[in-house]
């Protein structure tokens, strides 16, 4: 992705009207939101081909004629629906996307419960290096100290938002952290959310054991899933902050795995935390790293997702961390004293697995 970004992309006029899409950036994006969430798209959507007229809609929607005018008008220019000859409406390519696409709709839901009202706060983030706009969710230092704590539908945005991308990915790399040679019966998962990985981990390989190591309120999160299912004697937890340089980790294990864990972090701390993972491991034990760079991408779309990623790491989770350029990560690896001993990219939407030990 380096060479695309060293390139211009658009004509001046084209430009020109990008300047002016992003300058009304925060309406664009609570119009195609409203249209979503009104069924106003999905009205539009079913008349297919033919259209429907301004009225019908607010008939099947209850929308006011006066929102839907002024919703429908400003969503021609946005491109989301065009008119028929007779100007009726018909849903776009675009307006398809925002109606239909997981991931456009999971990153929608994600920027309006998560991080719309935060983003005002973005200016004095980067003068402080802290998360200014986390106070529109809650009173604690980190997002990942109240996740237990956010409202339900926070909750489901922020979970459907972090696991839509491991879901797709878990089942691609299940194989490469249980191959033979790896050897993994003790396995450290640092971050461990809801559970999500040890359970894949349990139905792909009946022999591993799973160690969780996470703040006892996400810890208490993944408990409640693992006792659910019977799994208690396969998984065990470690409630502890990474963050706190004083936090000795467990010992004895083959391997540890964080999966869109280490992004969460600047690059001093997660040159500490693989410090300390290298004191949870044996002799021959690897170290594991799922990870979304942005440079690592094949597609211009998920390099831009995941660059914008970052504004929500420095206005709203924690002020110092974000979505990496791996040249950047891999300086963290070097300095914590490990080395990539092997790099597979190009998993699920936009993965790469680091697998990494200690230098001799």
């Amino acid at each position: 992705m380096i060479d695309f970004y060293k390139k211009e992309h658009l004509s001046a006029m084209q430009a020109k009207h990008m300047a002016q899409v992003i300058a009304h950036g925060p309406i664009v994006f609570q119009v195609a939101r409203v249209l979503r969430d009104k069924n106003i798209l999905s009205v539009i959507d079913a008349a297919h081909k033919e259209g429907i007229v301004l009225t019908a809609i607010c008939e099947k929607t209850g929308v006011p004629e006066y929102g839907a005018r002024v919703l429908l008008e400003a969503a021609l220019g946005m491109q989301l629906v065009k008119y028929t000859d007779d100007e009726k409406f018909v849903l776009t390519k675009t307006g398809y996307f925002i109606l239909h696409d997981p991931l456009t709709n999971v990153n929608m839901s994600f920027v309006q419960d998560i991080c719309y009202k935060g983003m005002f706060h973005l200016e004095e983030s980067v003068n402080t290096g802290k998360p200014e706009g986390l106070k529109e969710l809650g009173n604690w230092n980190t997002v990942y100290e109240g996740l237990s704590q956010l409202n339900p539908r926070q909750q489901k945005s922020w979970f459907e938002y972090d696991h839509f991308f491991s879901d797709i990915a878990f089942p691609l790399v299940l194989k490469h952290i249980y191959k033979p040679e790896n050897h993994i019966k003790r396995l450290l998962e640092i971050g461990g959310n809801t559970g999500k990985w040890a359970l894949a981990s349990t139905a792909f390989d009946r022999d591993v054991h799973i160690t969780i190591m996470d703040l006892p309120g996400q810890a208490d999160m993944a408990k409640e899933n693992i006792e659910k299912l019977g799994l208690s004697d396969r998984v065990d937890f470690y409630p502890a902050n990474v963050l706190e340089a004083s936090v000795v980790f467990p010992t004895g294990y083959d391997g540890v795995w964080m999966s869109q864990f280490l992004d969460c972090f600047s690059e001093d701390e997660i040159v500490s935390i693989l410090q300390r993972c290298g004191q949870a491991l044996n002799a021959d034990g690897s170290v594991y790293i799922l990870e979304a760079f942005w440079d690592n991408q094949r597609f211009e779309t998920s390099a831009f997702c995941i660059q914008q990623l970052s504004i929500y790491f420095t206005a709203i989770a924690n002020g110092n961390s974000q979505m990496y350029d791996s040249r950047v990560f891999k300086k963290c690896i070097a300095k914590a004293g490990f080395e990539i001993v092997e790099e597979i990219s190009g998993i699920g939407l936009s993965h790469t697995l680091l697998k990494c030990k200690k230098k001799s």
